[in-house]
């Protein structure tokens, strides 16, 4: 049978249509819950500009590190970076994608966000369930002229492994001598705080908090935002007290200079400066040197390219840091140059 002049046209939009959806790539990423909200608004961006997709599950660090060592998805994605001698032995690179804060979130009737301050001793404290009730003078003597209701303090948690979880212990572990000998650090630890209650991902710790009065948590600061949570003021390294910004996390991270670290490898939490946030970590990225698809490995280096070159806008506007062009530079020459995509 024949076919129409307009008959054939449809055809050939149709079949165009169907083989550029064949030429389609989709990349696989699994990990970090703190770096999902602004990997959003990159795949979003990258998917209108070249039609290639990202399928990024946000399950913590924990299972993005299992992931990737399993070899099911093309890269992991953690806030707790993996070690030099792990990598080598993996076969693997990181680098770090995005910097951002994790801030201690609060449900307490009345208590506006920014408005209650925290030390580094209280809040350990908090967590390790020796401080117990929102009316303690030391909560007090750190907020004068603000009323704090008294109320019995529930502790919200991780319950996955998570890298939120290792740089907020990390910094604890630096700040607080009871809590390195106790507790310690990393993406999973026993928390000793007899009213723990536990949520997967930042987005299960952010509702817990959101429905649970007189509780504490912590979270990456877009999520803080993104569900109007009340976070804290914080005590830094210099005895000031900050606010979790976009500025006071660029502080903290000034003056790490990433390519002295083997695999980049490092946390920078109770970072100098009177302008720091003392809870600033990063997202680490983990790929293949000799991935088993090249085409999505290339693939996704280009996405993290166009994030990096693209994407600072759309970081800022999430309150996350743009990683600085040095560093930038030193990922694309000496890290990704690693990885065999050809």
């Amino acid at each position: 049978m024949k076919l129409s002049f307009k008959q054939a046209l449809v055809a050939g939009a149709v079949a165009l249509s169907v083989s550029s959806a064949a030429m389609a790539t989709e990349m696989t990423g699994a990990g970090s819950s703190f770096i999902y909200p602004v990997l959003s608004k990159w795949a979003e961006a990258y998917k209108a500009k070249t039609g290639n997709s990202l399928n990024y599950q946000s399950i913590g660090s924990g299972g993005g590190i299992k992931q990737i060592k399993a070899k099911t998805v093309d890269f992991g994605a953690t806030d707790a970076p993996m070690s030099f001698e792990e990598l080598q032995a993996g076969g693997m690179v990181q680098f770090p994608a995005i910097i951002g804060g994790v801030v201690p979130v609060v449900n307490i009737d009345g208590i506006k966000p920014g408005q209650l301050k925290l030390s580094s001793d209280v809040l350990s404290d908090i967590f390790q369930g020796t401080l117990t009730n929102w009316n303690d003078k030391r909560i007090a003597l750190l907020n004068p002229g603000v009323q704090i209701p008294a109320g019995d303090i529930t502790v919200v948690t991780r319950a996955d492994g998570s890298g939120t979880t290792a740089i907020f212990t990390n910094y604890l572990s630096k700040v607080n001598k009871s809590w390195k000998d106790n507790v310690g650090f990393g993406a999973a630890v026993k928390w000793p705080a007899a009213s723990t209650v536990s949520g997967k991902g930042n987005e299960g710790v952010a509702a817990n908090v959101s429905r649970i009065k007189n509780s504490i948590g912590y979270v990456e600061f877009a999520y803080a935002k993104k569900n109007n949570m009340s976070y804290t003021q914080m005590k830094n390294a210099e005895d000031k007290f900050v606010m979790p910004t976009a500025a006071s996390f660029a502080s903290a991270s000034a003056g790490t200079d990433w390519s002295k670290f083997p695999g980049m490898e490092t946390f920078i939490t109770n970072a100098p400066g009177a302008a720091s946030w003392p809870i600033t970590g990063a997202t680490f990225v983990v790929i293949y040197k000799k991935p088993d698809n090249k085409a999505n490995a290339a693939e996704v280096i280009k996405f993290f390219d166009f994030g990096f070159k693209d994407g600072g806008k759309m970081a800022s506007e999430l309150d996350y840091v743009p990683m600085p062009e040095a560093t930038t530079n030193f990922i694309r020459k000496s890290v990704w140059s690693q990885v065999d995509v050809k």
